[in-house]
């Protein structure tokens, strides 16, 4: 963890606060995704079917409500294929299944930038404790880099596009200081920072493990629980967009994770992580392919 001296000059440097004067209050869009990519070279398939030979796997504690406590001992570590993380069919078909019981994170083995990533997702409506009475949680996240269990001893340093009931494509930065900025307005139905995606808003930032911790998504496009959702995550250099069922519900620009020198390292690549989070999850089709622009978000009129 950062000094807290070292944080704040850090943050100063790499972060864009917005001023509540300037913040404009969130009006609903309606946007499309326009200038779709091509791929630039062949399909990956992240997923084989069979099984996680290509995924590393790493659980958090025993007990998931000391996550984000001070004190705690150490995590469980490398381990939980099989239990936690394993390949099992539903549907017909072989699919990712995480169980979500002991969060942790199953982190494939490639590390890609300049890419579109597809995968779809179902839950299973079965919720864990401490989240027994929450919406059900999750994460794809991308540029993971650096110690397994970095954060809070369960995850790798990263940006996440969250798939939490409600919040799916929300943008979080996942470790102490990590920048994610975009473009946001003041939403007062959220809970604390209030942010949200708005399309043509000012710049501002979401900051890993502070009060500005995530930049809410700008539309619910996911589907009921017991449903397959598809997520397209577009990757190039330090820019993003999550787009969910089709409808592109946010955009991230200037991902930076701090360095000790005062600098925040851009983040362009990485491997790609799944979280285990309190909720049983299903995950099938996940494949990458190269490309070499984002498309673009407009709104439709």
């Amino acid at each position: 963890m950062l000094r807290p001296l070292l944080a704040a000059v850090i943050l100063a440097a790499c972060a864009t606060p917005v001023l509540a004067a300037d913040m404009p209050a969130f009006t609903p869009q309606t946007l499309v995704l326009t200038n779709i990519p091509k791929a630039t070279g062949p399909a990956v398939s992240l997923f084989n079917g069979k099984d996680l030979d290509a995924w590393d796997a790493w659980l958090g504690y025993a007990d998931p409500a000391e996550t984000y406590k001070p004190d705690h001992g150490p995590s469980l570590g490398v381990g939980g294929k099989g239990d936690i993380f394993d390949v099992r069919e539903i549907d017909g078909r072989p699919a990712i299944f995480i169980s979500g019981k002991t969060w942790g994170s199953l982190v494939h083995k490639g590390d890609y930038s300049n890419y579109h990533l597809r995968l779809q997702y179902k839950w299973s409506g079965k919720r864990h404790a401490p989240r027994l009475n929450e919406p059900e949680n999750n994460g794809l996240l991308y540029h993971s880099h650096g110690k397994p269990g970095a954060v809070w001893g369960t995850w790798s340093r990263s940006v996440e596009f969250e798939i939490m009931t409600g919040s799916v494509g929300m943008a979080v930065p996942v470790g102490n200081g990590v920048v994610v900025k975009s473009a946001v307005a003041k939403d007062e139905s959220l809970i604390a920072p209030k942010l949200r995606y708005m399309h043509g808003a000012p710049e501002g930032a979401a900051i890993g493990n502070t009060a500005n911790w995530n930049i809410e998504n700008n539309f619910n496009a996911d589907k009921p629980v017991g449903e397959w959702n598809t997520l397209d995550l577009y990757v190039v250099g330090d820019r993003a967009i999550h787009v969910v069922n089709g409808v592109p519900v946010a955009e991230v620009w200037g991902l930076c994770d701090p360095e000790p020198t005062g600098t925040c390292a851009p983040l362009t690549h990485g491997s790609i992580q799944l979280q285990s989070e309190g909720a049983e999850t299903w995950f099938r089709d996940i494949t990458l392919e190269p490309i070499s622009h984002l498309p673009k978000i407009e709104v439709k009129k």
